[in-house]
């Protein structure tokens, strides 16, 4: 969306993620991508094999699969067993491929081929080790053949941009147990090596790479130095800048950091400047660029920040049982704001897109709440419903100075067997906190979305309904289209997918700003103005 803005054609080609539910989204909001999924680790073998069956296939002048498979695990096959003895089991054709099998029943790493067996319907496709197919030689020849003139996975030098976002609870300050002695023994931190693995093989022209302002600050930022090393030593300009959300035209503060990198050959992106006024939390890292910021005389130039109620207030009410994937919006609000005009546009509206406009009426998908247990349910609802509430407003709680406790003559018990007043809330940060059960109000802007939606430690109750934001208000609050739907059999599934993501009008910006480097608009320095009609 934002390099179209600027005049270049961006095409997600491939995508690759490890959650099940993620991918289920991927493909369903993104058509014309093909999404993988798998581990990065396995894509990256997956790409490296590709290229040795190029190499065999396409330019090799003696040719052979061998050559492909030879540093390739031997794995048994069902399938290859039943091509020995019964003659009337005849591979078709190869019809896809992978690293690791794709049942995830075998151990080892292994490559395998999808194969189409002669005289069996598509739906009786099969996934064979290629150590089971070394007499279909010249099936593998044509699939590779075939493959390549499709693109159907890339290879070193022809990818234009790789973004990426190696998870970062590893080293979140949620994370009570991080691993300080060696960071990188951690699987969740050793993905950022398994990325820079990957930009390393494809040689992209830019790469992007997202992660909390922790990485910055862990341990004397060893993970975003290494980062940056890791650029610099495969000859990639390198820019770091901190982006808060909220300065790009949404109600939700989250400050996060952002690695650019760009070939020498390639002018290197600079990042967006501000467009919304947002009070400024938490602090950067002083030793590092700081966040990305205009001068107090343009911070009274820029338009005002998003608040709750400009969000989310139009959504139609709903119980915290609610069930439903999708409903009706109802009627349309009469005050309703410029961002929720904009976030209920239809796809061919906001992407452009060349799908003729649909006459009907829009649904309103995933407008629905977590599923809280019983007595959470209690607890939520004898929350009042004003500004600042929280568990602290309920009976048996007394506080003294800031510390809130337990009160000694008034201990309410629910039908479980349990307190009124959970003992997590009044112990969490030592009785000082105001966010369990806390309520949002509608001239707020929200700290953060993350990926979890329990109300026992965060401020995230609805401000007059009696449960949590639902998966769509979350979405609202990261810039996600009222059309863009989330998949997962469990709503903690997609509150996940929504809180991992980046907000989207940053994306979006950011985007911008790739194209500006594509089609070498000069800068002044690191940063750059977005256009006056950019965040409108």
């Amino acid at each position: 969306m934002g390099a179209a803005a600027c005049g270049v054609n961006l095409v997600t080609r491939w995508a690759v993620d490890f959650s099940p539910e993620a991918c289920q989204s991927l493909r369903h909001n993104h058509p014309e991508t093909e999404v993988r999924h798998t581990t990065a680790e396995e894509f990256l073998e997956l790409l490296k094999a590709w290229k040795n069956l190029c190499d065999t296939y396409l330019w090799s002048e003696t040719g052979g699969a061998a050559d492909a498979d030879e540093d390739i695990e031997e794995v048994d096959s069902e399938a290859d067993s039943l091509l020995d003895d019964n003659d009337e089991l005849e591979v078709d054709k190869i019809v896809g491929i992978c690293y690791g099998d794709p049942k995830g029943i075998k151990e080892g790493s292994a490559l395998y081929y999808k194969v189409s067996w002669k005289g069996y319907d598509s739906d009786e496709d099969t996934w064979e080790p290629a150590t089971g197919l070394d007499k279909c030689d010249e099936s593998i020849k044509d699939f590779v053949i075939d493959g390549y003139k499709r693109h159907i996975l890339p290879l070193p030098g022809t990818v234009d941009v790789i973004c990426g976002g190696p998870p970062c609870q590893g080293i979140s300050g949620f994370n009570r147990f991080r691993t300080k002695e060696e960071p990188l023994k951690d699987i969740k931190n050793f993905q950022l090596e398994v990325f820079m693995n990957i930009i390393k093989f494809l040689q992209p022209r830019f790469t992007l790479m997202e992660n909390v302002v922790d990485i910055m600050r862990f341990e004397k930022a060893y993970l975003g130095r290494l980062a940056v090393a890791r650029l610099v030593a495969m000859q990639y300009q390198v820019r770091l800048g901190f982006l808060v959300a909220g300065k790009y035209g949404l109600p939700q503060f989250r400050m996060r950091t952002f690695i650019w990198g760009a070939r020498t050959t390639e002018k290197l992106p600079g990042f967006p400047l501000p467009t919304h006024k947002v009070v400024a939390r938490g602090f950067c890292p002083k030793q590092f660029e700081c966040n990305v910021k205009v001068s107090e005389d343009e911070e009274k130039l820029l338009k005002n920040a998003l608040l709750l109620g400009d969000a989310i207030r139009d959504l139609p009410d709903i119980t915290t049982h609610e069930e439903r994937d999708e409903m009706e919006y109802g009627e349309d609000p009469i005050n309703i704001t410029e961002f929720q005009r904009m976030i209920r546009r239809p796809k061919q509206e906001l992407m452009g897109s060349a799908i003729p406009k649909s006459v009907t009426r829009p649904k309103l998908y995933d407008h629905r709440p977590l599923k809280l247990s019983k007595d959470d349910n209690i607890r939520v609802s004898q929350i009042p419903r004003k500004k600042g509430a929280n568990y602290r407003d309920l009976d048996g709680v007394i506080v003294d100075g800031n510390i809130a406790r337990r009160h000694p003559h008034i201990k309410i018990i629910l039908d479980s067997g349990k307190p009124l007043v959970p003992e997590y809330a009044l112990k969490y940060v030592r009785g000082t906190s105001k966010k369990p059960f806390g309520r949002l109000w509608w001239d707020e802007i929200v700290s953060t979305v993350v990926g979890r939606a329990e109300p026992h430690n965060q401020v995230i109750l609805h401000p007059e309904q009696d449960r949590t934001l639902s998966i769509r208000e979350n979405a609202r609050l990261q810039g996600f289209p009222d059309y863009y739907r989330f998949f997962g059999n469990k709503e903690k599934q997609r509150y996940i997918q929504v809180g991992n993501a980046v907000a989207v009008p940053v994306g979006r910006a950011l985007g911008f700003a790739l194209a500006r480097a594509v089609n070498e608009i000069p800068d002044n320095g690191p940063v750059f103005v977005l256009p006056p009609s950019f965040s409108s």
